[in-house]
Parts: C-alpha cells; structure tokens; sequence
C-alpha cells in the first residue's frame, strides 16, 4: 500500500472516532504503520489505510509549504545586480571603449577632462546621470556612443554601446571616481 503513489491510495474512510476506536488507542494522525496492526491478528484495511494517509499528510506537509513558498514570490519582482558582478562588466565596457583615452581615470587628449572627482565635478559631470548623458551624446573632444547619437560627426566611428550597457559604465566611472581611481580587476601592469 505505501508503494502506491499519493493520489491513487484510497481516501481516508470518514467515521466517527468513537465507533473504531477504544478509548485509550492513539489517535490516526499519530498512528504508525507498524501501530496499525491489531495485536491478535493482522492489520484491517482501514486501520492500515487512516495510517498511512496520516503518514502521507505528515510527510507532504513540508513539500506544500515550500510550495506555496515559491508560488507567493512575484515573478515580476526586480532582481539587483550584484554590485561585484556590474563592477566586473562595467570594468569590462571600460576596458573595451573609454581605456585609450582614459586609462587609469585620465584623459591624454585634454588634461582637464579627467575622471576624477575633483574634475568631473569642476565639469559638471559628477552624477551618473551626467555621466552617461556624456557617454551616449559626446562632448567636445568626447565621442558619443550611444545606439541612436547626433549629430553623426560628434559620435565615434566605432562600435555604439547599448543604453544599458552605458548605464553601467556610468556607475562604474562613478564608482571609480569616488575610490581614486583604484586599479581596475584584471590590468595586466
């Protein structure tokens, strides 16, 4: 009988406890299977039955728990990017477009356009928001690379980055600025 899957076992018979029961006997949500025999002979089907539909509820118990667990967490909920993981793939997006001109948080074509704090913010560029504003459209000497930067000669040649990918270059040169410029994961020198 315990062989049988969950659902296809028989229901638990529906009767009064009095009617089967002595008065001193263990109650059928407490009743093993082993329990469930009658001393002077072997066990009834109904007796063996409320046994292990007890054990079953018993052992489903924590299954449905875990279920309901998973069912009220709301799919559509944001889930954060681990601030290691964007640290990591903004130094990666920095790597690839911004290290030629910008290593180490400098600026080789104009002295006074660096990323650091002090001048980012002498510039007007100190929040992420500005940051990428300047990342997507250009300004000055700086291209754009923004999927969708006018005009075409204030934007790079090169290959546009994504708005989200921008967005996490933003945080990371933002992040970046107010450590000093710590040497990035990864450099080889």
């Amino acid at each position: 009988m315990d062989l049988l899957p969950l659902a296809s076992r028989p229901p638990r018979p529906h009767h009064t406890a009095a009617a089967h029961r002595a008065p001193q006997e263990t109650p059928p949500c407490c009743v093993s299977l082993k329990q469930a025999a009658s001393p002077g002979g072997p066990p009834s089907f109904a007796s063996l039955a409320v046994a292990a539909s007890a054990a079953a509820e018993r052992a489903a118990a924590p299954l449905l728990t875990a279920a309901l667990l998973l069912a009220s967490a709301s799919p559509a909920s944001p889930v954060a990017t681990p601030p290691a993981f964007a640290q990591s793939e903004g130094a990666a997006l920095f790597r690839k477009a911004c290290i030629g001109c910008h290593d180490m948080g400098g600026n080789i074509l104009q002295p006074g356009a660096t990323l650091f704090l002090k001048d980012l913010q002498r510039n007007g560029v100190a929040t992420e928001e500005e940051l990428y504003n300047i990342t997507y459209y250009g300004k000055g000497r700086m291209p754009g690379f923004g999927e969708k930067c006018t005009p075409r000669g204030q934007c790079t040649f090169g290959p546009r980055l994504a708005e989200d990918d921008i967005k996490i270059l933003a945080a990371f040169v933002k992040s970046q600025a107010e450590n000093g410029w710590p040497k990035i994961a990864g450099d080889g020198d």
